[in-house]
């Protein structure tokens, strides 16, 4: 199996995509990669650490998509980038899968001009993990479609529920549709009819508030791009923001440093469930292709886990799962 890797993507390349590509190759030996980036970048970075030759190559691709950049315009200007060239061989059968953690839309508009819908698909969506008590959770769409018809509802439902199965290995996926309360009657028209078309599911739960998703109330939680990405982007704010609650409230309790010091592991034992490197990256699920996006800050093992997740899609067949489940 072939993943190609984006070694200039993300606010730490090409040490985390390179150092993480070579920590995946050694988990998985039936594991090649494609490093792609400047060549000379790319090279001068593998060679500082061990690794196969034999199962590790560089792609010349000089340009590099920055973060900043607008997503579209970078994708149609920059034919020699890393993410153009990337996908560029993944359609055309060079690799299994391709992973970023570079610039999310421009990953995102160039898998879906690039790669295309898989059959059967309205829209794509981004599959974010999310943490719980009961460990991560999907949440679509985190943010690829603001606007969400009732039917794009239904499939994302479809289409997370498979993801979660083979990817996350959670069995039984339940799914939730997130609105402003449980009763069947509440909602937009468009949460009205998405409800009535998700009631046709086995493994639907009904409609799901805000506060069923910390315990896991359903395992794939389906809502619109604009409310996704909110919620996304509060869990990342919450380790840091609780660290200075905790910190508040050490100093108004004048605990002892051996008591702070107690509060202090107990604390970063709750909120290691929020560390994304655990996940490394997701999917953009219903393109025609394996494509994962990470995290800008991706570590070395946040890029590990995402080229090992991509593999995951690939061995379960997620795609032809979904193209299954949708006809």
């Amino acid at each position: 199996m072939i993943i190609a890797v984006d070694a200039v993507g993300g606010d730490f390349y090409p040490e985390s995509p390179v150092k993480g590509a070579i920590e995946a190759s050694k988990e998985h030996r039936d594991l090649n990669i494609i490093l792609l980036g400047p060549e000379e970048t790319v090279k001068r970075e593998l060679d500082k650490y061990e690794h196969d030759s034999q199962r590790i190559h560089v792609k010349h691709a000089p340009q590099v998509i920055e973060m900043d950049e607008q997503p579209a315009q970078a994708v149609k200007t920059k034919r020699d980038s890393s993410i153009v060239v990337g996908l560029g061989m993944l359609k055309a059968g060079k690799c299994e899968g391709f992973v970023s953690a570079g610039n999310t839309g421009a990953l995102l508009a160039a898998s879906t001009f690039l790669l295309g819908k898989l059959e059967g698909v309205l829209r794509p969506a981004i599959a974010a993990t999310y943490p719980t008590v009961k460990g991560f959770r999907l949440l679509m769409d985190a943010g690829a479609n603001l606007e969400v018809r009732p039917e794009m509802y239904y499939q994302f439902a479809q289409m997370g529920s498979i993801y979660v199965e083979h990817v996350m290995g959670i069995e039984n996926p339940k799914v939730g549709l997130l609105n402003v309360g449980e009763e069947d009657e509440k909602g937009t028209d468009d949460l009205k009819e998405a409800f009535d078309l998700l009631s046709d599911l086995d493994n639907f739960v009904g409609n799901l508030e805000g506060r069923d998703i910390l315990p896991a109330k359903a395992d794939v939680f389906v809502c619109d791009g604009l409310v996704g990405n909110l919620l996304l982007k509060l869990g990342e704010s919450i380790p840091e923001n609780m660290v200075q609650f905790i910190a508040k409230g050490i100093k108004t309790l004048e605990l002892s440093s051996e008591e702070a010091e107690k509060v202090v592991k107990v604390l970063k034992v709750s909120l290691s469930q929020f560390n994304y490197e655990n996940v490394g990256g997701v999917p953009f699920l219903g393109v025609n292709g394996v494509s994962l996006v990470g995290h800008g800050g991706s570590s070395p093992k946040a890029m590990k886990n995402m080229v090992l997740n991509a593999v995951k899609c690939v061995e379960h067949n997620v795609n032809d799962k979904i193209i299954a489940s949708l006809k």
